[in-house]
C-alpha cells in the first residue's frame, strides 16, 4: 500500500489527480531531448500501485493499443490506489518502427542497467530507479516478434506460484510456463520483489482486436481483484475464459523452404499427425505437407509467405 505522499519522477503526485509526468530517456545527436510521457492515476484512496507498460520493444505496436483504449475508456482510474501508464516505452523504437534503440540494442536485454553503459542500458537504470520502486504489480505488454503471431497468453516463471494465481485472474487464452529471460525486464523486476506478468499477444507491427481486447478485460479482472476499482458488472458481460496451463512448448520448423501458408487458426487444439499447413515451391513442382509431431495447442504461428528450411513455422504448446 502507498501512503501519502506518493512521488515519481521527483513529482509529488496529488491524491485523486490525473498527473502525467515525463521520463527523459536520453537526447538525440541534435540535442534534442527524448521524453517519454508517463500518465499516473491517483486515487484519494490508499492501494497498491499497477504499472502498465507497453513498446519495450518499439514495433510491438499492440501493447501500446491496449494502454491506449485502458486510458480512453478511462479504465485507468481507480478508486483505490494508482495507475501508472507507460503506452510507448520504446518511443525511439515507436517512431522508427523498429525494435531495437538507436544504439541497435535490445531493450529487453539490457536490464537492470548503468548509468555509464549504452543508452539502452542508462534508459533501463532510469526506467528501474525512478518508475520501479513505485510499483507493487506490473503487467509488461508484448507481442511476437517479426511475422510471429502469438496467441494471447501470460509467462510467468513455475517458482513462483503467486504470479501463477495472478495470471489465471487475468484469464489469458493460455498461460505459460516460461523462465525469466536473463537481462530482461522480468527478471530485473522480479528480483527487485515485484510481482510482474508478461502479457503476449499479436505480432509486430499490427494492431489485432481481438488481442487488444482480452488485454483490456486482463486489466480490468485485476484491478478488480486488487480492489482498485469495482469491474464486476464489465466482468460479468466478458466471455467465460478458462486459461489452458502450457507446462512445455517446442517451435516446428520448416523441412523445406518455399511458400509457405498455413490451415490452422491460433489457439486451436490439434492432434498427432494433423496437417496444418504446406510449403511450396513456387513453380508448381512440390508441395509438401506440414504435420504436427504430437498433439498440443497452437499458441504462436508464422505469418510469413515466405520461409527458409530450418525457419520455426508454429509454436506448439504442450499441457
Amino acid at each position: 500500500m502507498k501512503k501519502q505522499p506518493f512521488q515519481l519522477i521527483g513529482t509529488t503526485i496529488p491524491a485523486g489527480r490525473k498527473t502525467i509526468v515525463n521520463l527523459e530517456t536520453a537526447r538525440l545527436h541534435t540535442h534534442n531531448k527524448i521524453e517519454v510521457p508517463v500518465i499516473v492515476e491517483r486515487s484519494k484512496n490508499d492501494g497498491p500501485v499497477l504499472l502498465l507498460i507497453g513498446g519495450i520493444h518499439g514495433n510491438e505496436i499492440n501493447g501500446v493499443e491496449i494502454i491506449r483504449e485502458l486510458i480512453s475508456r478511462k479504465y485507468n482510474r481507480p478508486t483505490a490506489g494508482t495507475v501508472i501508464c507507460i503506452p510507448a516505452l520504446n518511443v525511439f523504437g515507436f517512431l522508427n518502427q523498429t525494435r531495437e534503440f538507436p544504439d541497435g540494442k535490445d531493450l529487453n536485454r539490457m536490464f537492470p542497467g548503468t548509468q555509464n553503459g549504452s543508452m539502452a542500458s542508462l534508459f533501463a537504470w532510469n526506467l528501474m530507479n525512478n518508475i520501479l520502486p513505485a510499483a507493487d504489480y506490473i503487467v509488461d505488454f508484448h507481442t511476437g516478434g517479426g511475422n510471429r503471431f502469438n496467441s494471447s497468453q501470460i509467462r510467468v516463471a513455475k517458482e513462483h506460484p503467486e504470479l501463477q494465481e495472478l495470471a489465471a485472474i487475468f484469464a489469458p487464452r493460455f498461460i505459460v510456463t516460461a523462465a525469466d529471460r536473463e537481462k530482461s525486464f522480468r527478471e530485473a523486476a522480479t528480483k527487485l520483489g515485484k510481482k510482474i506478468l508478461l502479457f503476449e499477444g499479436g505480432k509486430s507491427l499490427d494492431i489485432h482486436n481481438r488481442i487488444t481486447q482480452r488485454g483490456v478485460n486482463g486489466v480490468l479482472r485485476l484491478m478488480n481483484h486488487l480492489g482498485m476499482r469495482d469491474y464486476s458488472a464489465e466482468i460479468a458481460a466478458m466471455p467465460a475464459v478458462d486459461p489452458i496451463i502450457i507446462r512445455q512448448s517446442t517451435w516446428i520448423r520448416a523441412r523445406h523452404g518455399g511458400m509457405f501458408r498455413f490451415h490452422v487458426k491460433d489457439g486451436a487444439k490439434v492432434m498427432k499427425g494433423d496437417t496444418i499447413g504446406s510449403i511450396s515451391d513456387p513453380y508448381g513442382e512440390f508441395e509438401k505437407p506440414v504435420k504436427v509431431p504430437e498433439n498440443g495447442y497452437i499458441i504462436g504461428l508464422n505469418h510469413s509467405p515466405i520461409v527458409y528450411q530450418g525457419d520455426a513455422l508454429v509454436h506448439l504448446g504442450k499441457e
